[in-house]
């Protein structure tokens, strides 16, 4: 089951549970691939499991950034509500590799690529996307990357 079929079967099992909460987060992640079909269909046409997790992860990423300023003006309540938003968001995206998994990775990759500057980080991640393909939250793998590459 793909992801956005497994959206459309927890919000109907929460709506039927009477969830507001859980139904109002799957309804904002549901927007969100909506818009997502309407840009295809304005551009190249098929929306990919990818360009889905790409989706999700932007989803998130603005979360966490709602959260923190939230927290810095002294709304906890709301901060809350966001990282709520983001356990759910999270929860249909593919486990990633744990930082162990992944500095070795990035160990291999820029051995393997030969790489020895930043000039060369876009190889090394070329070669991380094709090992861990989806499931490879750049963010994370980026920062790894530089601190390797110096």
């Amino acid at each position: 089951m793909d992801i956005r079929q497994q959206v459309m079967a927890d919000l109907k099992t929460a709506m039927k549970a009477k969830d507001m909460a859980q139904v109002a987060r799957l309804r904002a992640i549901t927007a969100k691939l909506k818009d997502l079909d309407v840009a295809a269909r304005a551009g190249s046409g098929d929306v990919t499991e990818s360009d889905v997790m790409g989706a999700l992860r932007s989803m998130i990423k603005s979360r966490t950034e709602s959260a923190a300023l939230y927290r810095q003006g002294g709304r906890p309540e709301l901060a809350e509500k966001e990282e709520g938003e983001i356990a759910v968001i999270e929860s249909y995206l593919p486990q990633g590799p744990s930082d162990a998994d992944l500095e070795a990775a990035v160990a291999e990759a820029v051995t393997s690529t030969g790489a020895t500057s930043m000039k060369d980080m876009g190889k090394v991640m070329g070669v991380l996307k094709g090992r861990f393909g989806p499931a490879l939250d750049a963010a994370r793998a980026a920062p790894m990357v530089k601190a390797k590459l110096g």
